[in-house]
């Protein structure tokens, strides 16, 4: 039996899968990080602790695996989006990186509008100057330590950085370019007239390849550190998303997923890169070849819930706490919940909304805040699909993962919200999965991507949507949208009280 290695690079851990020619995973393993947050908005990490936890991973994984090494033909990786890593002449890294969830580059964004113009910023990227992409990053850094950006000679993003001190060699993938502001999405090449227009030197940017390609092979100490073979054939591997895309099997016209982690992530496959949604949505390329996707963002989703279980119910698990939301009626007995707690991405791009529960009263028990807290993400991300379906896509079935998917009532809250079927997967290992996936079609396995995705995935649950509570949701979310006009204001007002 032969077998690949998906490497996923999260926010808060790094996820190893060890994945048979049967699609099946026979070894995983996690190793986690701390996040560095010395202000409010501020969220960095020491890229030399992705390294070693993934070194780390991959020794345990071999440890423990029965077979032979040889057996173990490819390894790809998934990894969290727009973290800056800037790095030396010396391929040194020069600071810590700073992360997708970072919110201090507002100024930097308008700068950015200013300096390329707002229609011809999105027309070559696709998307919006936001606070969390790479660019404004690397203008913060310019901007504010100086004496950093003059010794910058390239910037990586995290899984490219990984993958750097895996094999010694510099590149990025389309899918990950896709989310740093800097990549004419559609041409496929980094956009010099944006580096022109910021005064940035195009040589900053690495060198491109496909999340497929075979971009080198294992260094001497990683093969003697890990057990890994050094006949293992490293692939370059993609965004979180596009691998998560991969990973659901969002590979043709029509497919879309909804994915709750930290963050929550609405994407849909796209043909093309030369739709203009006018930046409402994200754009990027796809891990799959030649192909694209839209996604929407929830910065919020699962954060929101694991915030009100560290606040509210500290020693109680998550199956305790949603015990009895499906006691609780449609609407939450007339509680709104809006996940704002870090700012948020679509369709507002406003990093200083803040969250809010509207219409409490004293016959509210924390049930009720906890389905007003489910429905509410799901609100959220229910805006990217309205956007979507404005712009004339279809979409009438969702693949649900992350831990969105681990609840029946959610999943069935998903149905009624986005008011199309829930489909939920036998396994479900979104990114990582992907990333396995990218190194079984690299290594030759599979024709297609979508010929692995027929091999590897199997849905397992279909949640269909109950026409009397779409109705009520459907009001209900007009009642939603309508919370962000209203609070936005005094919540700018608020910020003057943070510290």
């Amino acid at each position: 039996m032969k077998y690949v290695i998906g490497v996923d690079l999260g926010t808060s851990a790094v996820k190893l899968l060890l994945v048979n020619q049967n699609g099946n995973v026979t070894q995983e393993v996690s190793k986690s990080y701390p996040l560095i947050q010395e202000k409010t908005g501020y969220s960095e990490q020491d890229p030399e602790q992705w390294v070693e936890q993934t070194v780390a991973g991959l020794s345990e994984l071999l440890q423990e695996f029965e077979g032979d090494a040889q057996d173990i033909e490819g390894i790809s990786f998934s990894g969290q989006m727009h973290g800056l890593v800037l790095l030396d002449d010396e391929n040194q890294v020069l600071r810590n990186a700073i992360l997708w969830n970072d919110t201090r580059t507002t100024p930097q964004c308008k700068e950015i509008y200013e300096k390329v113009g707002r229609e011809r910023f999105i027309d070559i990227t696709k998307n919006m100057a936001l606070e969390g992409f790479t660019l404004p990053k690397i203008l913060w850094v310019k901007e504010n330590e100086p004496e950093v950006f003059n010794q910058a000679r390239l910037f990586l993003l995290p899984k490219d950085y990984l993958r750097y001190r895996l094999t010694g060699q510099l590149h990025m993938d389309y899918s990950d370019a896709a989310g740093t502001s800097l990549l004419d999405v559609s041409a496929k090449q980094w956009s010099k007239e944006i580096c022109d227009l910021l005064d940035l030197d195009i040589s900053i940017c690495p060198d491109l390849v496909n999340s497929y390609d075979d971009v080198g092979s294992l260094l001497p100490d990683i093969v003697q550190e890990t057990g890994l073979a050094p006949t293992t054939m490293v692939f370059a591997g993609g965004a979180d998303n596009a691998c998560g895309a991969v990973g659901s099997g969002i590979l043709s016209p029509g497919k879309t997923f909804c994915s709750i982690g930290t963050s929550g992530v609405v994407l849909s496959y796209e043909e093309t890169g030369d739709k203009d949604y006018e930046g409402k949505v994200h754009y990027f390329n796809h891990g799959a070849p030649d192909a694209y996707y839209t996604m929407g963002v929830t910065l919020s989703a699962g954060h929101s819930l694991t915030w009100f279980k560290d606040v509210f119910a500290e020693k109680e698990d998550f199956d305790t706490l949603l015990s009895e939301v499906s006691t609780v009626p449609v609407g939450s007995n007339g509680l709104l919940f809006t996940p704002y707690l870090v700012g948020e991405r679509t369709p507002h791009a406003d990093a200083t909304i803040r969250a809010s529960f509207i219409g409490m009263d004293s016959s509210h028990r924390r049930k009720h805040f906890v389905r007003a807290v489910l429905e509410g993400i799901t609100f959220s991300l229910n805006e990217s699909i309205d956007i979507l379906r404005k712009n004339d896509k279809q979409i009438d079935t969702i693949y649900s993962i992350g831990g969105g998917a681990k609840n029946k009532e959610w999943l069935q809250i998903q149905a009624d919200i986005f008011d199309a079927n829930i489909v939920k997967l036998a396994s479900e290992q979104g990114p990582g999965m992907g990333a396995a996936m990218l190194a079984a079609f690299g290594s030759g396995w599979f024709d297609s991507l979508q010929d692995c995705a027929n091999e590897f995935l199997e849905e397992a649950e279909v949640y269909e949507p109950i026409k009397e509570n779409v109705e009520k949701y459907k009001q209900l979310f007009e009642s939603y949208k309508k919370v962000y006009r209203d609070t936005s204001e005094i919540n700018s007002d608020l910020m003057n009280y943070r510290s």
